[in-house]
């Protein structure tokens, strides 16, 4: 079994500084989480304390049912994959994916064997006579996978594996990756910075922040339900539209007041805020989640302001509208056919079933 789980990991450098704080997760057999957060958040020395490569100075680290915070990387049974491949540049391909075996004194016959099969599941046994120099940014890509699936470790770690390459040849790797997963039947641990990668890949997502876990859940509910302003903000593109105002009543009815427009709390969330009438809050909501009032049938003074359209980007399959209510800035994103006029005003619809709102202190999801 290859469950890993860490209890109150912290990892501290001179002068006190936390780089990871405290942390507690679990992962289970055969789960595919990834740890993402902005740079510096911890992430990458989380994972490289799993590995072994970085000294954990408090709390434990199990990987199955033994305890591995006195036990050398060599001797953790997992197989990391890294950001800069790290190819050994004389090495022909067949010999980069073996040199791991060789070391432990494998049989010749069981390495022939094992990069066979490797090079097999990722296309690349017309590969494994040339050198790294001579491999495209993709392939060394794969070399660096096939060196980590020969050792068949009860985990894979990957820190930032997709970074280096270009957007289509990450898409191909993110493809790539999955179906690995899927073949292989084991446990995977995938750091990175790129949110789109955590959504499409793991079957949790731990989002990090300052060295501490923000969030851990299952990808929709941290898109859905973040647990604070910082999740929220940072899960989604473009990021979420975030916007400071108060929570006042007028007639039994609630109603979020920015500044510069009022727009009505919908009823399945007035007990929830009730508390916070007439306090400052955060207002948030995603950029697919307002529309052009020309294409949409249901809406009503109560859910629809005036804001003027400053930029229209079109994205092929979609549109950015960069809008400003006089008070905040916010971005929409609406289908292809819509292309309003550029420094005009327009009225906007809020789906106020899909917002969400902030403590202003705290920064904690209120709903």
């Amino acid at each position: 079994m290859s469950q890993i789980s860490l209890k109150d990991v912290s990892k501290i450098y001179k002068g006190n500084s936390k780089a990871v704080d405290s942390v507690n997760l679990g992962i289970e057999n055969k789960e595919f989480m990834v740890l993402v957060g902005p740079s510096g958040c911890g992430k990458s020395t989380t994972l490289r304390m799993i590995a072994g490569l970085e000294e954990i100075s408090e709390g434990r680290i199990w990987i199955g049912d033994r305890e591995v915070n006195n036990v050398p990387a060599k001797d953790r049974d997992i197989a990391m994959v890294f950001q800069n491949y790290a190819l050994y540049p004389h090495m022909t391909v067949a010999e980069n994916m073996s040199f791991g075996l060789r070391l432990r004194k494998y049989p010749k016959d069981e390495i022939k064997k094992r990069v066979a099969e490797a090079t097999q599941i990722l296309g690349i046994k017309n590969l494994i006579d040339r050198r790294p120099k001579e491999l495209s940014g993709g392939e060394r890509q794969r070399v660096a996978l096939g060196r980590a699936i020969v050792r068949k470790p009860v985990a894979f770690l990957f820190d930032e594996p997709l970074s280096n390459l270009d957007a289509k040849r990450r898409v191909q790797m993110r493809t790539e990756i999955h179906k690995l997963r899927m073949r292989l039947q084991t446990t995977f641990i995938y750091v990175t910075h790129d949110q789109t990668e955590a959504l499409t890949l793991g079957d949790r997502i731990c989002v990090m922040n300052q060295g501490k876990i923000q969030q851990c859940a299952d990808p929709m509910t941290i898109y859905d339900k973040p647990a604070n302003k910082f999740v929220a903000s940072f899960i989604g593109t473009p990021p979420i539209n975030l916007m400071d105002g108060r929570i006042i009543k007028k007639e039994r009815k609630y109603y979020f007041e920015e500044g510069k427009f009022q727009v009505k709390i919908v009823e399945d969330m007035h007990k929830i805020l009730a508390p916070y009438e007439g306090k400052e809050v955060t207002f948030g909501i995603r950029a697919e989640d307002i529309y052009d009032k020309l294409f949409v049938s249901e809406s009503t003074p109560d859910n629809t302001i005036r804001a003027a359209c400053e930029v229209v980007e079109p994205l092929g399959s979609e549109v950015y509208l960069y809008l400003n209510s006089g008070k905040n800035q916010f971005i929409a994103r609406v289908g292809a056919h819509n292309r309003p006029e550029v420094n005009r005003d327009m009225d906007i619809v809020f789906d106020m079933s899909k917002v969400h709102f902030f403590d202003k202190d705290t920064e904690k999801t209120i709903i």
